[in-house]
C-alpha cells in the first residue's frame, strides 16, 4: 500500500484583529450590515390629495356660494317688499324765505351812475358786490318712514357766476313731519368785470331790481329698518330779485330741477 498522503489542509478563515496595549490579539467586531446602510439616502415623497378629497373641497365651497347666493338673495326680496308696501314718496325742500340782511354795490369807474333818475349810465370797468342774505327752508316727508338728509349745499348766482355758498348740517326727520333748516349766504365784495359790471350797475340804477338764482343739492336717503335705501339727490333751483334801495325781496319763485338717483 502507498503511504497515506498529508492530510489536506483545512482553509482557514483569517479575521481582523487588533493589538490591545499589552500584546493580547482580539478580533475586530464588524457593525451590522443594517448599520452600514447610509440614511441620507432616503426619500420622502410628497403626498398628494386624491381626487375624492378634491372633489369634496369643491363640494363644500359650491356649498357655501350657493348659501351666501340664497340668503343674499332673501334680505334683498325682503328689502323689496318693505319698500313695496311703504311706497316712498320724494321728499320736499322748498325755500320758504328769503330775508335780505344787507346788499350793496359799487363801481370803479368814477363816472359810472348809480342815480335812479338818470336815463343813461355809463359802463364801468368793474363793479362789486356785497350781500348778505338769510334763507330759510322747509323740509317736508310725506312717508312713513323716517329720511336720513345728507349735507346740503347752496349757491348764489348772478348771471351764471357763482357769488357765494352756504352749506346745511345732515340731519334725520322723522316720518310725517315738518322742519325748518336756514342758511345764510355773505358774499364780501365780488369783483364783476365788464358786460357783468355794466349790467349789475344798470339792473340797480334804473331797474332797482338785481335778479339772483339760488342753486342747491339737497342729498336724502329712506330708513327702513335701521337701514338706508340708495341715495337720492333733489335739486333744489330758486329765481329772485332783490330791491337794493329797499334792501328787501320783491321776487320769488322756487321749484325742483327734478329727481336723480
Amino acid at each position: 500500500m502507498p503511504p497515506p498522503g498529508p492530510a489536506p489542509q483545512q482553509q482557514q478563515h483569517h479575521h481582523p484583529t487588533t493589538t490591545s496595549q499589552n500584546g493580547e490579539h482580539r478580533p475586530t467586531q464588524r457593525p451590522p450590515p443594517q448599520q452600514q446602510q447610509h440614511h441620507h439616502h432616503q426619500h420622502h415623497h410628497p403626498y398628494y390629495p386624491t381626487s375624492s378629497s378634491s372633489a369634496s373641497l369643491k363640494g363644500c365651497c359650491c356649498c357655501l356660494f350657493l348659501l351666501f347666493s340664497f340668503l343674499a338673495l332673501l334680505v334683498l326680496a325682503i328689502f323689496l317688499i318693505i319698500i313695496l308696501a311703504v311706497k316712498p314718496k320724494k321728499p320736499q325742500f322748498d325755500l320758504q324765505q328769503v330775508g335780505v340782511q344787507y346788499m350793496g354795490i359799487s363801481a370803479s369807474n368814477p363816472t359810472a351812475s348809480l342815480d335812479p333818475t338818470t336815463t343813461v349810465a355809463t359802463g364801468p370797468t368793474t363793479a362789486s358786490l356785497s350781500l348778505t342774505i338769510h334763507m330759510l327752508f322747509t323740509a317736508v316727508n310725506p312717508n312713513k318712514v323716517g329720511i336720513k338728509y345728507g349735507e346740503s349745499r347752496f349757491t348764489v348766482m348772478y348771471h351764471g357766476i357763482p357769488l357765494g355758498k352756504a352749506s346745511v348740517p345732515g340731519f334725520y326727520q322723522e316720518a310725517h313731519s315738518e322742519r325748518q333748516v336756514e342758511a345764510t349766504i355773505s358774499v364780501d365784495r365780488y369783483s364783476l368785470m365788464q358786460a357783468n359790471a355794466a349790467d349789475l350797475i344798470r339792473d340797480a340804477s334804473l331797474n332797482d331790481r338785481v335778479e339772483l338764482r339760488v342753486l342747491g343739492e339737497v342729498g336724502a336717503k329712506i330708513r327702513v329698518l335701521d337701514f338706508d335705501s340708495p341715495g337720492v339727490q333733489v335739486s333744489v333751483n330758486c329765481a329772485i330779485a332783490i330791491s337794493p334801495r329797499k334792501q328787501s325781496l320783491t321776487y320769488k319763485d322756487c321749484g325742483f330741477d327734478g329727481l336723480s338717483v
